[in-house]
């Protein structure tokens, strides 16, 4: 591949130099600008001309960026210094995990999970069964959710990384992100891209429901982001949730279904309330399971499908689900007396499932007390529907605690007023009592002091709910 092959498969417009900058070429690998060296390529959403310079003093291959700042491109003409400027920065990205795979990974076995919730836990858990299995496996999941977005090299460097030190890979799983977007703009179609460049042997799609309002503003458009996703997994099998109306209307060439009730489909598995069944056979019975909530034994199901799907020793998939280890965050036990369960529940269909599943862990004539972290700097539309469905989830046993978490969240997760008041407004309005407070800190220490030893503490939020367990742990 020369540069101008580069330039033309990310759609983009060269300036500088015509030819890879550095004396070797260019050695395969995309990464960052701090981590990169002599002969790696380097994709960024935005430079100025301080990242040219300091890309002209690694000596890197070439940069890739949409948005060229500050002189940065009048700095590389005048260095000659070869510079890729891309409309679309996600193709650049597409392109580099592609390529990363055909050269560092070209023999693994590969495997995307898409969806709008159980993402990663689906992930986690396929990683794990392949791992325990003893597969040399790589995943893009992690518990803080920092490599699983795919607007930046980051995969490609994390496989590049992993197979230059410690061998050629088995399996790799990745997480793709159902819808995403960069600066609040839509990038269309980003599931379908992504799942095609990895060019996975099975994919899986977990369900599709409203999250990240702004970039989409309807089902339809959500519908819309993963519709293309079969197709990008062509040949390979597509495991879908038979229960999701919307998940059953995609065109999968060659399906695998999961449903929570009994199915007849051969090409299924299922659980009927007390064990998981395949063709027939108990293959997992409840107290089998790491946890038995709804949403849980779902992603369980798509994990196992997964893997069945993969060819892998049943043996080997019932013994790494019996030892799996949740994710942080993940309906995670963080006290016993009173119990405390932590959850990334950060979406409608999030809050009201993990509400759903934990009332009924309640002992009769107890409180659950549900503390809330608001959505900060998402906008008042996914604010307006996590209430609601926060509303929609009340009885009589939950007391409403929520948290701005002004003390633990950066400018870009700071609550805004209008966010909060869309909160306060509709709680209000169908007369449901909360109790609010500014900092997590305080919200977390004055509901631990409240609750009795028998009730139940839910923590639900996404980022402004991140760094409750570090602060339980000083406070009880």
């Amino acid at each position: 591949m020369d540069i101008n092959d580069l330039a033309n498969a990310v759609n983009g417009k060269l300036i500088g130099n015509d030819e890879f900058f550095s004396i070797d070429g260019f050695t395969g690998k995309f990464t960052f600008l701090n981590d990169a060296h002599t002969g790696d390529i380097v994709i960024r959403h935005w430079v100025n001309d301080v990242g040219v310079e300091i890309a002209f003093d690694k000596n890197i291959a070439c940069l890739i960026t949409q948005t060229p700042k500050d002189g940065a491109i009048e700095l590389a003409e005048k260095l000659n210094f070869p510079l890729i400027i891309t409309d679309k920065i996600e193709l650049a990205n597409a392109f580099a995990l592609s390529h990363t795979i055909r050269k560092f990974s070209q023999n693994s076995t590969n495997v995307v999970i898409t969806g709008t919730n159980g993402k990663s836990t689906t992930s986690h858990l396929i990683y794990h069964i392949l791992k325990n299995a003893g597969y040399h496996v790589l995943t893009n999941t992690d518990s803080e959710s920092e490599f699983n977005t795919l607007i930046d090299p980051m995969v490609s460097k994390l496989i590049s990384d992993e197979v230059l030190s410690n061998g050629e890979l088995d399996y790799l799983v990745i997480e793709v992100s159902e819808v995403q977007g960069w600066l609040g703009k839509l990038m269309e179609n980003h599931a379908a891209l992504m799942s095609k460049a990895v060019g996975p042997k099975v994919g899986v799609i977990t369900n599709i429901a409203m999250d990240h309002i702004g970039l989409v503003n309807s089902i339809d458009d959500v519908f819309d982001e993963i519709k293309a996703v079969p197709e990008a997994i062509g040949d390979g099998i597509c495991v879908l949730n038979y229960d999701d109306e919307l998940v059953m209307k995609l065109d999968a060439k060659n399906p695998f279904f999961t449903s929570m009730h009994k199915i007849d489909e051969d090409n299924s598995v299922y659980y009927d309330g007390e064990s998981i069944v395949y063709r027939g056979d108990i293959i997992l019975r409840n107290s089998e399971l790491p946890f038995n909530s709804y949403h849980f034994v779902q992603n369980i199901l798509s994990a196992v499908g997964a893997c069945i799907s993969l060819g892998i020793n049943m043996l080997d998939i019932i013994d790494g689900v019996k030892s799996y280890k949740a994710l942080n965050r993940r309906f995670a036990k963080l006290n016993d007396e009173p119990l405390i369960l932590d959850d990334f529940a950060h979406n409608p269909d999030g809050i009201k499932a993990t509400i759903s599943e934990t009332i009924k862990m309640l002992p009769e004539n107890q409180t659950l007390y549900v503390v809330c972290s608001i959505r900060g700097s998402r906008g008042v539309e996914i604010n307006k529907l996590n209430v609601e469905a926060l509303v929609e989830s009340m009885d009589d046993r939950i007391k409403l605690v929520l948290s701005s978490s002004n003390d633990v969240v950066n400018d870009l997760n700071f609550v805004e007023d209008e966010e909060r008041e869309v909160f306060f407004n509709t709680l209000d309005e169908n007369n449901v009592k909360f109790i609010h407070y500014d900092t997590l800190k305080e919200c977390l220490a004055e509901t631990y002091k409240k609750a009795g030893e028998k009730d139940i503490i839910l923590l639900i939020g996404a980022q402004g709910m991140d760094p409750a367990e570090s602060l339980l742990k000083d406070i009880i």
